[in-house]
């Protein structure tokens, strides 16, 4: 069992982990380091990754190590294993030995070949559509124990809603960067239909439909012909009529 005072040492780091790190990205990177380093001990190293799935695809966000990245990677080829399977279905899956386990026996064999032994994957409490999972590997069977069980679950415990924040984050940048990419393109191709409009002497709809039919026959994006107008115009009156 880990006692109080490990407990609160542990909740003390991350917390401050949270509050220093610079971003989402450097943030679960340190999560995945301390993660290993807590709880490898010498000579005997422990790997973490941390999966991330959205939209249903999964990826390793962060890792300890190159290695420890390549055994997540390994399962996502399959789409599906242990680390796979605490995301995907909210719960903790641990494998004593993989000699033994009988789960999984495609990746298991190949991750077998990589030395590991033994693997814990405990899932992240996140909201909505989003799954993610700490993974632990271990080149020594039977490695994770009921103590290092426990002290996976309170680095996931104390940490789920620091990513809970960074996923939403995230998700509301990209959709952010959608919508500006989005009005970009429209205003563009709304400056060039009027350019159109002024130099052929049509309606706004007639101008669209030249702005389209150049972009078919030239066989480039809507809004590519239309930055093009724009820009040209920019370095004097442009003089070409657009033909159907």
């Amino acid at each position: 069992m880990v006692n109080e005072s490990t407990a609160k040492s542990i909740n003390e780091r991350l917390h401050e982990l949270v509050l220093n790190s610079a971003d989402v990205e450097e943030f679960l990177g340190e999560l995945a380091r301390v993660s290993a380093r807590s709880l490898s001990e010498p000579g005997d190293e422990i790997l973490c990754g941390i999966t991330l799935v959205r939209q249903r695809k999964a990826a390793t966000v962060a890792s300890s190590s190159a290695t420890a990245q390549a055994m997540d990677e390994i399962q996502y080829g399959f789409s599906d294993g242990p680390c796979v399977a605490a995301s995907r279905e909210q719960v903790t899956v641990h494998i004593a030995d993989l000699d033994t386990d009988g789960r999984w026996p495609q990746c298991a064999a190949i991750i077998r070949e990589h030395g590991m032994r033994s693997i814990l994957a405990v899932p992240f409490l996140l909201d909505g559509d989003t799954r993610a999972a700490l993974n632990l590997y271990s080149h020594r069977p039977n490695r994770f124990d009921e103590r290092a069980r426990e002290l996976a679950s309170i680095f996931v415990s104390q940490t789920s809603m620091a990513l809970r924040l960074a996923v939403q984050f995230a998700h509301f940048s990209e959709t952010a960067d959608h919508l500006k990419a989005t009005l970009e393109t429209r205003t563009s191709i709304d400056v060039a239909v009027g350019i159109i409009m002024a130099q052929n002497r049509c309606s706004q709809a007639e101008a669209f439909d030249l702005l389209r039919a150049a972009s078919s026959t030239r066989n480039v994006k809507l809004h590519t012909v239309a930055v093009g107008i724009v820009d040209a115009l920019g370095q004097g009156p442009m003089r070409t009529h657009f033909e159907g």
